[in-house]
């Protein structure tokens, strides 16, 4: 049995396509060993959303094939889609696939071993010159082959369509689900549209075949991910470039999440990035009376600056922003609102950085993701002017970290005293001590002591839950800093 191992950079969506390609490989017989050891085929998922994860996904390209240098890699994803020549230059990768053709791995690296065989066939029978050429199995309008290496992509500018994929196994206590593909935004800073092409949905029904499939197995909870998830139905039956609707896009969201809501055993709805302009109050009066969405909002803002947003091509101000999130803490209480933010954009004054400080702690996150601006080739912001120092970067975003530090203590603190209920993930030590760690609706992460049995050494009855399982607590005031990151300590009722 061939061994394979697999590792993925980048997004949630590339975590769904990757356990998609692991449980098909499985089904074909491949047996999964751990990136670190000695496989037969190594599958790197790509990221290309910065230079540095361009040449995080060649490092590890490369750390496959020093670990074994008879061994397939496979470059699969983003990377691929967005300096295909390097990658086709790149001695250490033996085939290369790009999106829209993750669901094919399975029958491209069987007909790629097939086609290894049959030139290995060849060369041993000398005679065989003189017969007819073998067919090339790898024939078809989805292959290029330059330097005689396999590239396995799609153009992903001329309306693709959806990528038919679906998990059955997911392997985790949660499942991220792909809705949605593609991203028709154009940001400055932002690759992605280039790596992932046109926006693209996925069918309704599809959805909630697979949501259904999963719950089947103790799914209890289903993360909705795309690349731009609010552009969700946008390009279903659009003749034409597609313009970003908030009003259409909501209601298509709604639709799909009043049927994800009333579908049984499912527990809870986490919806991934969402814009601020699809936040209308009829999309939240909506959501708001489905229990099962989890009241935890991640809207993007990268910049409080209005300028700053202007020049990084966001189509939002800041205002709308606020507006946002005052239609959602008056539809809920006390949501969970996380963001992305970046420091050290181009032209960024120290002016527009104090205007973003001040629009943050106006706004009052539960978390804040802080990013540095990296300059991307390929993107407009990359030949922007007044490129902003790494020194002056670093000293802001060492800034925003200590609030957000500030902002997620007081965001977690008002919880004290009172039940919540934590969705159950892993066991985790902290002093020789372990403990169950889980995370709330509002993804507000709590930890439950494992303590001694009273008649013997074996650990109590919180041993007999496993991963998957609700289980309701009192929260405490203190929080454990375990190395995955700080939980609240939950205690029985």
């Amino acid at each position: 049995m061939k061994k394979v191992a697999f590792h993925n950079l980048g997004c949630k969506v590339n975590s769904y396509e990757l356990d998609v390609m692991r449980q098909i490989l499985s089904a074909d017989g491949y047996e999964e060993v751990s990136f670190q050891d000695r496989a037969d085929i190594y599958v790197v998922n790509t990221c290309t959303v910065t230079n540095i994860a361009d040449r995080k996904s060649r490092q590890m390209l490369h750390r496959a094939k020093k670990q074994n240098p008879d061994a397939i890699v496979i470059a699969v994803g983003c990377y691929v889609e967005t300096d295909p020549g390097r990658v086709e230059k790149d001695d250490a990768v033996d085939l290369v696939i790009g999106n829209n053709k993750k669901s094919e791995v399975g029958r491209i690296l069987s007909s790629y071993l097939a086609s290894r065989e049959e030139k290995a066939a060849d060369r041993s029978v000398p005679e065989q010159a003189e017969h007819e050429p073998r067919q090339d199995v790898f024939s078809g309008n989805a292959l290029q082959k330059r330097s005689g290496k396999p590239v396995i992509r799609e153009d992903l500018t001329c309306s693709p369509a959806f990528e038919d994929m679906r998990l059955t196994s997911p392997g985790h206590t949660r499942a991220y689900i792909k809705i949605q593909d593609g991203c028709n935004q154009f940001c400055s800073y932002c690759i992605i549209p280039f790596a992932r092409g046109r926006i693209r949905s996925r069918a309704k029904s599809e959805i909630l075949q697979e949501v259904a499939g999963l719950v089947e197995k103790g799914i209890r909870e289903v993360v909705l991910t795309g690349i731009h998830v609010s552009s969700y139905g946008l390009d279903i039956g659009a003749d034409g470039p597609v313009r970003f609707d908030p009003v259409r896009a909501g209601e298509a969201l709604l639709d799909l999440f009043g049927e994800l809501n009333a579908l049984q055993g499912l527990e809870r709805i986490r919806l991934s990035s969402l814009e601020p302009r699809i936040m209308t109050e009829r999309f939240i009066r909506g959501i708001s009376g489905m229990k099962k969405i989890c009241p935890h909002f991640h809207l993007s803002l990268q910049s409080g600056c209005d300028e700053t947003l202007r020049r990084m091509n966001r189509h939002y101000t800041t205002a709308q922003y606020a507006e946002s999130v005052r239609l959602l803490r008056q539809y809920y209480d006390r949501p969970a609102i996380t963001t992305d933010v970046i420091v050290g954009f181009p032209g960024e004054t120290e002016e527009e950085f104090e205007t973003t400080c001040a629009f943050l702690e106006q706004i009052g996150f539960y978390e804040i993701h802080v990013f540095r601006y990296s300059r991307r080739n390929g993107t407009a912001a990359a030949k922007m002017k007044n490129q902003i120092p790494e020194p002056v970067k670093a000293v802001r975003s060492d800034r925003l970290l200590s609030m957000t530090q500030a902002q997620a203590s007081a965001y977690r603190a008002q919880f004290t005293g009172e039940e919540e209920t934590l969705l159950l993930e892993e066991i985790c030590q902290y002093k020789g001590k372990q403990y169950w760690v889980g995370n709330t609706m509002r993804y507000v992460t709590g930890a439950v002591p494992i303590e001694p049995s009273e008649k013997s050494s074996e650990l109590s009855w919180n041993m007999e839950l496993a991963p998957g399982m609700l289980l309701n607590g009192a929260v405490s005031g203190k929080t454990i800093p375990f190395s995955r990151g700080d939980a609240i300590l939950f205690l029985k009722k």
